[in-house]
């Protein structure tokens, strides 16, 4: 039995190493390829003589910036909204509320 668990601790672990990995590469090559980009739209602005910041320049790094966001929030475990601390708010909140309602009929 005692097997079982390490087995099972073992796969548990290499998927969250994977998990990680597989994070750092996205962020690797966001910022190979969006560094690579930058430097190309300004380098073209800069050989016709205007240059000037649009948001169109960013936008690749902007929106691929929100998705690897998220794609880190799902890594790390990250929820602003509804993480540990909202979870135990709610649970005090219904448990406080329970309370009340069975004071009311003693």
């Amino acid at each position: 039995m005692e097997n079982f668990d390490i087995i099972d601790k073992r796969k548990r672990a290499k998927k969250r190493v994977d998990e990680l990995k597989g994070f750092y590469i996205h962020l690797l090559v966001y910022l190979i390829i969006n560094t690579f980009l930058i430097v190309v739209i300004f380098m073209s602005q800069a050989d016709n003589g205007s240059f000037t910041l649009h948001w169109y320049n960013f936008s690749t790094a902007i929106f691929w910036g929100l998705g690897l966001l998220i794609h880190a929030m799902v890594t790390f475990r990250l929820n602003p909204f509804f993480g540990k601390s909202w979870e135990n708010r709610m649970i005090q909140k219904y448990m406080d509320e329970d309370r009340k309602e069975s004071e009311r009929f003693k």
